[in-house]
């Protein structure tokens, strides 16, 4: 009995070390973040921010580099995150919410909110509607009202099904009893704002950085925005709830990164330590800041949280729509 109790207490010392070691040298090269959109896209604009002080010496002193997954809405990025990526830390993911956990409540996915480990949160984007620059439309009262007059005809892009941007073009035709014709496009956020600026649909339904930046090019109107209260980005754009929509926040598409469930806890830990301050560099905090791209950071605990929050929402709403 006393041999066998020497062997346990000699394996849990061996790993407890190991567990230090791992955690000391972690990470001991460069770490991939997956982002389940194209190039150019918020996501992928925001997560090339936010990782660019990766590797400074008093953060992981390894850099992060940018692996472009995009398709069906960020289904193919996160159904390869789940099944093949390795749980090592070294490949992590930007999830989007609601995105990923109303897909996976929806079905067809082969991930749920359980398949990932959160690390923390960078940035709250809201949904907000924009038309082309030659627009007749200068206000939401005047998209919802020939929305009513043409069923069908206003058609509007976003950057996939049951992604933020979705859910808020459901909650607008609910709100205004009218029959909007939304198209998910393939490319994400920015080929949607692309598909606007060209005309190829009469409005669309994008994140509030994709549409600052536009705005800013003059190639957009921003007529409303999809929030509970009005954007410092966007002081003079109402609110869709101010435009007379029963719209709230649930469509606020919440970004941050997270690792493969099954990755070592140590890890995780060594994480969650450091991702929040590289999250809070002054250097990324301008680049956000001149992007048009509002932050919100959380810690692991409280994006934990938030999922669980955003998941018995979203169950509730996607019910009702």
């Amino acid at each position: 009995m006393k041999t066998l109790l020497k062997t346990i207490m000699i394996a849990a010392a061996a790993t407890t070390l190991s567990s230090i070691a791992i955690a000391e040298n972690f990470p001991d090269r460069p770490i991939g973040v997956a982002v389940s959109y194209g190039a150019g896209g918020a996501t992928d604009f925001q997560a090339r921010i936010v990782t660019m002080v990766a590797g400074n010496e008093d953060l992981f002193g390894q850099p992060m580099y940018i692996l472009n997954k995009p398709g069906a809405g960020g289904r193919k990025g996160w159904n390869w995150f789940a099944t093949d990526a390795d749980a090592d830390g070294y490949t992590l993911s930007a999830y989007n919410i609601p995105h990923f956990i109303a897909q996976s409540i929806k079905g067809g996915v082969k991930y749920s909110a359980d398949s990932f480990e959160p690390i923390a949160n960078w940035g709250a984007d809201p949904a907000v509607v924009v038309v082309g620059k030659d627009s007749k439309f200068n206000t939401m009262e005047e998209l919802v009202a020939f929305a009513k007059e043409n069923p069908g005809k206003t058609t509007t892009s976003g950057a996939g099904l049951f992604v933020g941007h979705h859910i808020a073009a459901l909650q607008i035709e609910k709100a205004c009893e009218c029959k909007i014709a939304y198209i998910p496009t393939k490319g994400g956020g920015a080929a949607a704002m692309k598909a606007v600026i060209a005309g190829e649909v009469m409005a669309g339904v994008n994140n509030l950085s994709d549409a600052f930046r536009a705005q800013q090019a003059g190639n957009v109107k921003i007529l409303g925005v999809a929030d509970l209260e009005r954007n410092e980005f966007l002081p003079d754009v109402p609110t869709l709830k101010e435009a007379g929509l029963d719209v709230d926040n649930s469509s606020v598409n919440f970004r941050g990164l997270m690792a493969k469930k099954g990755t070592p806890p140590e890890v995780i830990e060594a994480l969650a330590a450091k991702v929040p301050e590289m999250f809070k560099h002054s250097r990324v905090a301008s680049r956000m800041k001149a992007g048009g791209s509002p932050m919100h950071i959380m810690t692991r605990d409280e994006v934990k949280a938030m999922w669980a929050k955003r998941e018995e929402t979203l169950k509730e709403l996607l019910a009702g729509l």
